[in-house]
């Protein structure tokens, strides 16, 4: 039977990837979106800002009406606004803060808060630099580490509801975020990683749905890198 799945941010990027993966699979996919529907054929859009508990609520009532439980929750929505310390304003710190962690904490709150007879997976995408730190990220870095405390406390107290919470860490990955850097700033992200190339959604696409697997049954409280070899080992 296929299981209904709930990607946050998923409009783009590494989500789109991850819900098309769902999809393919035969499971019921939602993804939430804050501008404009993507209208991505098999993939329930919902409109909702992960920031606001509120609507984060009534997706969650539509999508359930539609689609039943969520059984598999993937955290991707988020959002960077990069600024060295001295020029980031109090509002673009509480912004990245806010959508990266507090969206991650309502949407995971919602999900466990209803039934999930067969168990249910929950699974965070945070980043290779929540361990490292980045120049100009100083909000962005600490929010994807406290994404990862998040993830290991909610893994303590759902595991005896038999379900499991991960995060994925992963590196640079070709998307319309990424390729809006500058060419200097890319060829530096790519002489990190040892692979010598960024990733693919797709390539974060496979681990997720990996993770919520029956494989994967046995992994819990995992803060698992994707990132070619780049800043793994600092985990």
């Amino acid at each position: 039977m296929s299981r209904s799945v709930l990607v946050t941010g998923g409009n783009r990027g590494i989500g789109r990837a991850i819900a098309e993966a769902f999809r393919d699979a035969g499971e019921k996919v939602a993804i939430t979106y804050r501008k404009e529907d993507p209208e991505i054929p098999g993939i329930l859009a919902v409109r909702c800002d992960v920031t606001d508990s509120r609507q984060v609520d009534a997706a969650f009532d539509e999508i359930e009406a539609r689609h039943g439980n969520v059984e598999i929750l993937v955290a991707n929505a988020g959002v960077t606004a990069d600024n060295m310390l001295e020029d980031m304003s109090d509002e673009a710190f509480r912004h990245v803060y806010d959508t990266n962690v507090g969206g991650t904490f309502y949407v995971a709150r919602r999900a466990s808060a209803a039934p999930m007879p067969d168990g249910g997976r929950i699974i965070a995408i945070s980043s290779a630099i929540a361990p490292y730190g980045a120049y100009g990220q100083a909000n962005y870095a600490a929010s994807k580490a406290a994404q990862v405390g998040l993830v290991k406390s909610l893994m303590r107290e759902l595991a005896p509801r038999n379900i499991t919470v991960n995060a994925i860490l992963p590196g640079p990955i070709q998307t319309d975020m990424y390729d809006d850097l500058s060419d200097e700033v890319k060829a530096g992200h790519i002489a990190s990683v040892p692979l010598g190339r960024c990733g693919q959604p797709a390539e974060i696409a496979g681990v997720v749905t990996f993770l919520a697997s029956p494989q994967a049954t046995f992994v819990n409280g995992v803060a698992l890198p994707v990132d070619g070899g780049a800043l793994g080992h600092l985990i």
